[in-house]
């Protein structure tokens, strides 16, 4: 064994779903609500159904709860806020197809796969059921079902002793620095993500069974 691979190999694969294999944003839905006026739009998703309020219920928060909550502080929108469960499927935009073709890899070469989401326990199930790709992982990891969301040491250490993984065999990849530096802390190799050619490259760099981006060859 050679200097450089002093370290355990790693074999256990932990992926964030969002915007890493699941392209997920609420402005899928709401340009279709505001029109043109983006800026109107920019306003109620920082000021209404603003990130801190949907993180609530990946922490577990009833959309029942959410909605009335909303409704509440922002009355004349109703609509608006309604919509953001009634139509909720709508801010999803497909698999990120590259990113899933390494899952894909991983999983031929029998590479253990697991995934940690921040995600509410009432919609994940519509992902669930719309991608068939989610079969691939050994275990899914939701915050919503579990009460506690990333970047919180709590939930990599209910994953690690949930499926028994040892995190200094382990890369944790997420597309949200403060994730990553959580995943860090608990003793993951963590890649953020920026693009799949990119995840490609440092996934080879680890060691993995992963083929070369096209660029790099």
């Amino acid at each position: 064994m050679s200097a450089a691979h002093h370290s355990a190999p790693i074999d256990t694969v932990v992926f964030d779903l969002g915007n890493v294999l699941i392209r997920w944003n609420p402005r899928n839905l709401y340009r279709k609500l505001f029109g043109e006026d983006l800026e109107a739009m920019e306003t109620f998703l920082s000021e209404v159904c603003h990130t801190a309020w949907n993180e609530q219920q990946d922490q577990g928060r009833t959309w029942q709860e959410a909605i009335e909550e909303a409704i509440a502080r922002h009355p004349s929108q109703e609509a608006l806020i309604r919509a953001y469960r009634e139509r909720w499927v709508e801010m999803l935009d497909g698999a990120i197809e590259e990113t899933v073709h390494i899952l894909d890899e991983l999983h031929a070469k029998g590479v253990r796969l697991l995934a940690l989401t921040n995600w509410s326990a009432e919609t994940f199930p519509i992902a669930l059921e719309r991608f068939e790709f989610l079969q691939r992982f050994e275990g899914i990891l939701v915050s919503g079902a579990e009460g506690i969301i990333k970047p919180s040491p709590e939930i990599f250490q209910l994953l690690l002793s949930r499926f028994d993984v040892d995190s200094r065999r382990a890369v944790f990849i997420d597309d949200h620095a403060p994730n990553i530096a959580g995943a860090r802390r608990t003793g993951f190799h963590a890649v953020q993500f920026f693009s799949p050619e990119q995840l490609r490259e440092e996934l080879v760099a680890l060691g993995l069974p992963v083929e070369q981006s096209q660029s790099a060859k």
